[in-house]
């Protein structure tokens, strides 16, 4: 009876001991997880006065996963568990992932040069291929990008690195160039006065730099100018919005004439082709002009 109380003793330690174990397994994870957060907001409230939103998300991630680690790791050892044998079943199963997931890693690598190189950041409107948004986030695997009528789009780390890609919004101003035809008669350097009359009383164009004007070429129907002005970045959809009508009613106001696509036809001799008016009383009675008869005489 002595040893079978003794057994049973050892039974209800060993179980306590178990019940022990998992409680404050469960108080690390949980303690863990709390400052994991806490952490988390206190990196962002200081890497937000000193760095951009990249870096401070990408600090507040840091700090979050690594506090976070530590908790696992020492609710594991509450568990008994050897960490030496968890470390290297991490490290095979980290080779057999890598060889797996080669994508994967060659998105996280080029996350990484993403991060170093910074070519863009985290509000940022970005065009890459056929896909313009602005940047909601930069991770390790893609960038998420919101489009204008409020699209979700991930494109990869890799498409970023390998392919052309164009920052909208890195610098304060940006330039819009307006692509204009003027009939050949008219006077250029009239042109030009009305144009910079129109870049004058509109009072988004920016002073400096001074608006551009180019002659480009002599077109097929028109002599073809370039005129540009430039606009602070957040100012400049509602520039380009504005300019385009207030430079059709200069021209109109001008008499200054836009020309359409033209063609004149001629004969190889450099003779003019012969052209008959018809009047309503020589037409047909379906209102055509009556043709000359045609001889259909067999031969």
């Amino acid at each position: 009876m002595e040893d079978g109380s003794w057994i049973a003793r050892g039974i209800e330690l060993i179980t306590t001991e178990a019940v022990l174990a998992w409680v404050r397994a469960a108080i690390y994870l949980g303690v863990g997880l709390l400052l994991a957060r806490l952490v988390s907001r206190t990196l962002i409230r200081i890497a937000g006065r000193h760095l951009d939103a990249q870096q401070a998300m990408l600090v507040r991630r840091i700090g979050f996963y690594l506090v976070l680690v530590l908790a696992v790791v020492s609710a594991l050892r509450e568990l008994g568990f050897d960490l030496t044998v968890l470390l290297g079943a991490a490290g095979i199963l980290t080779v057999a992932i890598g060889f797996a997931s080669q994508t994967s890693a060659s998105n996280l690598i080029s996350g990484l040069f993403l991060i170093g190189e910074r070519p863009f950041a985290v509000g940022d409107v970005i065009r890459v291929g056929d896909v313009t948004g602005e940047v909601l986030s930069i991770d390790m695997l893609s960038v998420k990008l919101r489009t204008f009528d409020n699209l979700m789009v991930r494109v990869p780390n890799e498409s970023l690195v390998k392919s052309q890609l164009t920052n909208l919004t890195r610098f304060p101003i940006r330039r819009l160039d307006m692509q204009i035809g003027v009939a050949y008669r008219e006077d250029i350097n009239r042109v030009r006065e009305t144009l910079m009359d129109v870049a004058d009383r509109e009072p988004l164009c920016l002073e400096e730099p001074r608006p551009l004007f180019i002659f480009l070429e002599f077109g097929d129907s028109a002599l073809k100018l370039q005129f540009s002005v430039w606009a602070k970045r957040e100012n400049f959809l509602e520039l380009r919005n504005r300019m385009h009508p207030a430079v059709k009613e200069a021209f109109d106001r001008a008499g200054i004439d836009i020309p359409f696509p033209q063609r004149t036809l001629g004969s190889l001799a450099g003779e003019p082709f012969p052209v008959r008016v018809v009047s309503a009383g020589e037409s047909g009675t379906d209102g055509s002009a009556d043709a000359p008869p045609v001889d259909n005489t067999p031969r």
